[in-house]
């Protein structure tokens, strides 16, 4: 069960650092009224109870010429344990898939892949997703324009 956030000090927070995960803790608990002790003691909790999960640099993809977005659906042959083991297990080494979802409906799962073009990406499913025994179909859409990518934010009503 995800843990709940104690109170809008709390949202306050994490608004802040979803803003500017970089801020120094003095900075931050300026903007959200606290002592930099007090918000040093809450931002702790928030990590220990699994809330915030981590820091990361948002990095441009184009840096490695990976200029390309598509999104794939997969089908497994059988949604049988082991079947469902292999293919989560070759997904989790693959560099090119950044997002991996179980889903309902026709399909099992929804990938978002980069590549740095068209060449890269035939191979990319024919070298690794392909090649899976459990795999039953692909069906692919390439991203003409993202139109919105966000991050979660907490929002504060």
């Amino acid at each position: 069960m995800a843990q709940k956030i104690a109170d809008d000090l709390d949202r306050r927070i994490l608004k802040e650092l979803s803003a500017d995960a970089r801020i120094t803790n003095n900075e931050l608990a300026d903007r959200v009224g606290l002592s930099a002790s007090a918000c040093l003691r809450r931002l702790r909790r928030l990590e220990d109870a699994g809330i915030i999960q981590g820091y990361a640099a948002l990095i441009d993809p184009a840096i490695e010429g990976w200029t390309m977005t598509a999104i794939a659906t997969v089908r497994l042959s059988r949604q049988h344990d082991d079947e469902i083991r292999m293919f989560e297990t070759a997904v989790q080494s693959w560099d090119e898939v950044l997002e991996c979802h179980l889903v309902t409906g026709s399909k099992d799962y929804v990938l978002k892949v980069m590549s740095s073009g068209l060449d890269h990406y035939e191979r990319f499913i024919k070298e690794k997703i392909a090649r899976l025994k459990c795999v039953d179909s692909i069906e692919t859409s390439l991203v003409m324009k993202t139109i919105k990518a966000q991050r979660f934010q907490v929002g504060t009503d």
